[in-house]
């Protein structure tokens, strides 16, 4: 195979959203610093939603961006909580893989803390190939070609043979 087809983990990103409600915002920011050892960061809003009781300059959720090896490290621990199983709904066309574990607990080597309570956190994975640099550098930036950007299959691919993922039927 080419070095340049080869698909390799970009990021894992951790991310839990509060809404307004600041409790639950301290309580997630714990929560991922006690899955990660990370700290993480706050979201801010950037929009009014007066249904929602937003305002721009609101802190609303958490995330944290886990890249190399601690990225390589976590995704077995995250996909424990979900027993391996993915559904193809989980993979977008751009070859990133997005799912929700509802509580924490489910994670491999999380400990049940009684400040925290049951909580749940989304997980995006995102992929890239060799040469993506080209869409983020400050010079002569341009976009990734049609034929070398991941796809739905290729990533699929790369989680059943890198992480014995099985793909299941939607529920």
């Amino acid at each position: 195979m080419n070095k340049m087809e080869e698909v390799r983990i970009e990021k894992v990103t951790l991310n839990i959203g509060a809404g307004k409600d600041q409790n639950k915002l301290e309580k997630g920011l714990s929560l991922i610093k006690s899955i990660t050892g990370i700290p993480p960061v706050k979201t801010i809003t950037n929009k009014r939603i007066m249904g929602w009781g937003l305002r721009p300059g609101l802190p609303i959720g958490c995330k944290v961006t886990l890249r190399k090896k601690p990225a390589m490290d976590i995704i077995p621990r995250l996909l424990h909580a979900k027993d391996n199983l993915l559904t193809e709904r989980n993979f977008d066309n751009s070859g990133n893989v997005s799912f929700g574990i509802p509580e924490y607990i489910d994670i491999k080597d999380a400990k049940y803390d009684a400040k925290i309570g049951v909580m749940g956190l989304e997980v995006c994975i995102t992929f890239e190939k060799a040469g993506y640099r080209v869409k983020k550098r400050k010079i002569r930036r341009t976009q990734i070609g049609k034929n070398h950007t991941v796809t739905k299959e290729e990533a699929i691919k790369f989680m059943k043979n890198n992480f014995n993922v099985k793909i299941g039927e939607e529920e």
